[in-house]
Order: structure tokens, then C-alpha cells, then sequence
């Protein structure tokens, strides 16, 4: 076995003091490098689509606050109805629109109570039905 090392440790040691070698890079440059590349990231992630998302649910937010009689929505469940009343908490003497308030809405010739942060989307701010 020594036979087969002998080579391979006689050709290391040729190799070694034939060429000087050039000094490993330090390990303490890579790190600012990998946090740079993260942050980067990062920002990349931040602005394509948590901040869209971000804005998207605040305008969501602020179109169902001022959800009126009349309009016609749909719930989170799929069902289409005309919103006939709603009911606001007051907060101070005014009206606060909060999304656990209750909102009545009209679909075929049922009425359904339903939480406004229940509704999915306002299809249509239509004209107010007699109810």
C-alpha cells in the first residue's frame, strides 16, 4: 500500500514547491457579499409583492367601509345579494364602520345577515331596491 502513496505524495511535493500558490481568500470578505445578495432579494420580494398585496388589502378595506344600500356584493361563500341595511358601531356619537358589524343583504327572496369583512368583493354600487 505504501507503493501506491508514494507517487501520489512524491507528485504533491513537486507540485507544492514547483509554483507558488496564491493566498486563500480571507472567509470575513464573503460575508458582506451574502448579506448585500439577501437584502437584495429581499427588496426584490418586498416591492413585486408583499407591497402590492399590502395595497390591494387597504383599498379592499376601504371599499368595504363604505359598503351602502344598494350595492350588490359577494361573500367570501359565493353568495350574490343587494345589501338592504347595514349596521354600523358607534364609537364617540358617530358611526365607525367596523369589519365584525352586521350588513342584511337580499339574495333572491332571502335576507342574510353576514359580517362585512365576510364580503369578497362589491360588484355593482347599484341603485337602492325597495326593500
Amino acid at each position: 500500500m505504501t507503493l501506491l502513496l508514494l507517487p501520489l505524495l512524491t507528485f504533491a511535493a513537486l507540485s507544492a514547491g514547483a509554483a507558488p500558490q496564491a493566498p486563500a481568500p480571507s472567509g470575513g470578505s464573503i460575508l458582506p457579499q451574502l448579506l448585500f445578495q439577501f437584502g437584495l432579494i429581499f427588496a426584490i420580494f418586498y416591492f413585486l409583492m408583499i407591497r402590492p398585496q399590502q395595497k390591494q388589502r387597504k383599498q379592499h378595506e376601504t371599499s368595504l367601509k363604505n359598503v351602502k344600500r344598494g350595492d350588490r356584493v359577494v361573500t367570501a361563500g359565493g353568495v350574490i345579494g343587494d345589501v338592504i341595511h347595514t349596521k354600523d358601531t358607534i364609537v364617540d356619537g358617530k358611526p365607525s364602520p367596523l369589519m365584525d358589524d352586521e350588513i342584511t343583504i337580499k339574495s333572491g327572496e332571502t335576507r342574510l345577515i353576514i359580517e362585512r369583512g365576510r364580503i369578497a368583493k362589491i360588484t355593482s354600487a347599484g341603485v337602492a331596491t325597495s326593500a
